[in-house]
Parts: C-alpha cells; structure tokens; sequence
C-alpha cells in the first residue's frame, strides 16, 4: 500500500466529519476537511512515519510531493509538511531541498501552510547552508509571490541570539511599506520574536523607520512594557 493511502486511513479514522465544515470556513479553504485536529493529526503522522527509512534526499521529497500533490483533504497537506521534518529527514535538510519547500509554499498559498514551512523548515535549511540560504531569502524578499516574500521575513522565528539581523531587515525592507495584510503581519511578528532576545534592538529599529505601517509597530512592540 502507498504511503498515502495508509495515512489517508490511518486519518479517516479518527475524522470527525461534523467538525470539517467549521474546519474549512475559519480557514477559508477551498479544499475539505476531514475533520482531524491538530493534535490527533499529528498523533497519527507519527505512527504511520515512525519506521520510515529513506535512501536518499530524492526519495524522501518523492514522498512528500506524493502525499502533497495527491491530497484530497487538507489534513494530508498538513501531513506532508509532517513528514518533511520528520527525524529521518533531518540529513536532509540542505539548500537543495528548497525548491520542494518552494513548491509547497508558492501551491499552498495560505498561512496555515506557508508559516510551519517558512518558520522550521526554511530555519533549519539557513543553519545548516547559511550562506546559500542567505542568498535565497534575499531573493525571496523581493519576489513578485507574496508568501514567498512572508517566508523569507519568517525564516528566523526561531533563531534567537543566532538572528542574523542584516538578513533579516533585508527580508523586510521590500516589503515595509506593503498594504498587505500578511506581509504587515509577518514583519511584526518577525521583530516581536527577536524581541525576546533583544528588544532595545526591535525599539530602535521601530522609532527609526516611521513607514512601518501601524499593525506592524503594534505586533512588534506588542509584548513591551509601556
């Protein structure tokens, strides 16, 4: 039996499909729910990836797209990034994996997707290919795609006092005076993020760039002192 098909059962069985409408209409997806939260989702991947061995790094993005491209539900959209971080694949999480990351990003098209895949994903291929990945999200930054945009400004969320803080006002910079909700949205949580490791540093780049709109400057100092 195919990969999928496993999951595809191993999820069918613990769907609530009472719960799938309410689950597509808050995510305003086109796609239907099977009616699986997160917790029991993930509960599952675990169990039908636990023994998976891969060969190589080409085997392994085979499965992924395989589970990514042949879904029906949006549950195994989630279940594909799953099985990308999963402890097996850890080898493999070098700037040659970018474009499937690219794929899923540019097809998935919606924060629920774009942010598990930008924050972990996407960070732990600039760990590992700093000076590659570097270049990539600069030129992700500048992108006509705006979640590959968002994925760049995201990509440090959670690399703490290892925040290359030129890449990521670089990451920013295209897109700071943007009227898009999600690019406003990500530029505030990228800097209230690294404001957890140095916030005089977020309040400095705050009062210097007055173009920041208002929900950024809001998310960013969001969890300051007044």
């Amino acid at each position: 039996m195919a990969l999928i098909e496993t999951l595809r059962a191993q999820l069918q069985a613990i769907a609530d499909p009472t719960r799938a409408p309410a689950m597509q209409a808050y995510m305003k997806s086109e796609m239907p729910y099977l009616g699986v939260s997160a917790v029991p989702l993930r509960a599952a991947c675990k169990r039908v990836f636990a023994d998976l061995s891969f060969a190589s790094s080409a085997a392994w993005q085979a499965e992924v797209l395989a589970i990514w491209c042949g879904a029906r539900f949006r549950e195994e959209l989630y279940a594909a990034i799953e099985l990308s971080g999963v402890r097996a694949a850890r080898v493999f999480q070098r700037i040659d994996t970018l474009d499937m990351y690219e794929e899923m990003i540019v097809t998935g098209a919606w924060w629920d997707i774009v942010d598990t895949i930008a924050s972990h994903r996407l960070g732990t291929i600039l760990r590992n290919d700093r000076v590659a990945m570097t270049s990539a999200m600069r030129a992700w930054a500048v992108d006509d795609d705006m979640w590959k945009r968002r994925s760049a400004i995201l990509c440090q969320l959670q690399a703490k006092r290892e925040t290359d803080l030129d890449l990521l006002y670089a990451c920013i910079a295209p897109s700071i005076a943007s009227n898009q909700f999600f690019l406003r949205k990500a530029i505030g949580w990228a800097l209230r993020q690294y404001a957890w490791t140095d916030a005089d540093e977020v309040v400095r780049y705050v009062a210097e760039h007055p173009e920041l709109s208002a929900l950024s400057k809001r998310e960013a100092l969001k969890n300051m002192a007044p």
